[in-house]
């Protein structure tokens, strides 16, 4: 099972006292993400002339929230998504007085793909458990993405592959905290770090035909 491993980004969109709303606002509030989120992500392929599955593996509700799971090629790319995201979301409270924001954690880790009893492919393993451990530190400010050190790793090799996004982060005043440590509720330590743009942006992921490294040194 280890070997047929995918390691890459898993995003993790999390809607800020979900179970709190009303059923029909939930409804409501989580019709209106998937839909604006859909839009905001094909127009990101549209710009980058990629097809969606070479970006997004898979899509994964949680209730009140999905799972994002990024094709290997583009690990590094998911806290730059998760940022997007962030920015969209401002847009969205504007339009729902009693949506408070979205959450988001960013972890590289690794899944399974099966086949699930309706016969469609998904996802499982360590990769997501570990992602939804980060979404639970306390002191998760609203605008900022909480990305685990793995996360990060990814993020740096991605920026010196691509100096472009490396220039326009710059652009965009991204900013990133110290590394941060706590406990989950398995009281296993982790390490992460906060990061945020002072001007949000939607990015769109490199134009197609680029390819990750195997391996690259740097």
């Amino acid at each position: 099972m280890n070997q047929n491993a995918i390691e890459t980004d898993i995003v993790l969109i999390d809607i800020i006292d979900f179970s709190r709303l009303s059923m029909d606002e939930q409804l409501e509030i989580i019709s209106y993400l998937s839909l604006t989120y859909k839009k905001m992500i094909r127009k990101m392929l549209k710009s980058s002339g990629m097809p969606m599955e070479q970006m997004v593996q898979k899509i994964i509700p949680t209730g009140d929230g999905f799972y994002c799971i990024l094709h290997p090629d583009l690990r590094g790319f998911g806290p730059i998504l998760g940022l997007s995201f962030i920015h969209f979301s401002d847009y969205i409270a504007k339009e729902y007085p009693y949506f408070r924001g979205i959450r988001v954690a960013v972890h590289t880790g690794k899944v399974h793909r099966f086949e699930d009893i309706l016969g469609n492919d998904n996802y499982v393993g360590d990769g997501l458990n570990e992602c939804a451990r980060y979404i639970e530190i306390k002191n998760l400010i609203i605008s900022t993405v909480i990305i685990s050190d793995k996360a990060y790793e990814s993020l740096t090799d991605f920026l010196y592959l691509h100096p472009d996004f490396h220039a326009l982060l710059k652009k965009c005043e991204f900013r990133h905290s110290s590394l941060h440590t706590f406990a989950d509720k398995h009281k296993i330590e982790r390490h992460g770090y906060l990061i945020w743009m002072r001007k949000g942006a939607i990015i769109p992921p490199p134009k197609v035909g680029w390819i990750a490294p195997v391996s690259e040194e740097r």
